[in-house]
């Protein structure tokens, strides 16, 4: 574990052992930030760190349990330099929500709902006292819509998205120079869905969008002061059509690549 500079601004991500966490260490580090980098994987977090030429503090934590919430919330409690926050960390499922091990399910709901809210609590916190910091919250195209198979997913990305927009409502409210973002990505190149059992193949080669091209999204909208970012043009024009049509048509579209007996 290093030592935090006292001199750069400080950006912890969650999720940070691959895919859309990885990446935006490594450009956050090329933008001159020290990092706190959380996830369960210990190695892969010390095996990142090693690369990235910046000061970096790795943090092993399962952000479904209560320790491991705990954890990271005393770890921005004493980074005052702490100026970015990515609540990254995530995973999906497949199958009927009924037929689906609850267990899992639970954990999806604790890891996207609860560890974003106490931790961008935590964060905002000290960062509306200083009046200068953001949040971003990872969410997905998901949250605009619902899908077979996808159920509990959608909603919690759903509700990511609602808590983001609800946040930046307050905080415009009192003038503060605080961002807030809801980050909603389409299908990303990452580990994700290897993890998730699919097949990339079964997916239109034009959907895929790369993680690097995810986070400079972010970053840019960021520097826009834009609350919800939607990378790609193609993904802004399915939010768009998605948002334009009556509910009882939107919740009947099906997720490309979905088999039809999940």
């Amino acid at each position: 574990m290093a030592t935090l500079s006292q001199a750069k601004p400080v950006a912890l991500i969650t999720g940070a052992s691959a895919g859309i966490g990885k990446t935006f260490a490594r450009k956050l580090a090329e933008r001159g930030f020290d990092l706190i980098l959380v996830a369960r994987r210990a190695p892969r977090l010390d095996e990142i760190a090693r690369e990235l030429p910046t000061d970096v503090t790795t943090l092993a934590a399962d952000l479904a349990t209560e320790d491991g919430i705990r954890a990271v919330e005393q770890a921005i409690d004493d980074c005052p330099r702490l100026e970015l926050l990515v609540n990254n960390a995530g995973f999906g499922t497949l199958g009927r929500f009924w037929e689906a091990d609850v267990a899992g399910q639970e954990t999806m709901h604790r890891l996207h709902v609860m560890a974003v809210l106490r931790l961008t609590h935590a964060a905002l916190k000290g960062m509306t006292a200083r009046n200068g910091g953001a949040v971003v919250n990872v969410s997905s195209v998901a949250a605009f819509a619902h899908s077979e198979g996808n159920v509990s997913y959608c909603a919690t990305k759903a509700w990511m998205n609602s808590f983001t927009e609800g946040l930046e409502l307050e905080l415009r409210g009192i003038g503060s120079a605080v961002k807030v973002q809801a980050l909603c990505p389409g299908f990303t190149v990452t580990e994700f869905h290897d993890t998730l059992g699919v097949d990339r193949n079964q997916i239109p080669a034009w959907l895929w969008m790369t993680a690097d091209e995810i986070v400079e999204a972010s970053l840019r909208g960021l520097e826009r002061n834009q609350t919800v970012v939607v990378p790609g043009w193609k993904y802004k024009l399915v939010v768009a059509a998605l948002q334009s049509l009556p509910r009882s048509l939107a919740r009947r579209l099906r997720r490309p690549g979905r088999d039809k007996r999940v």
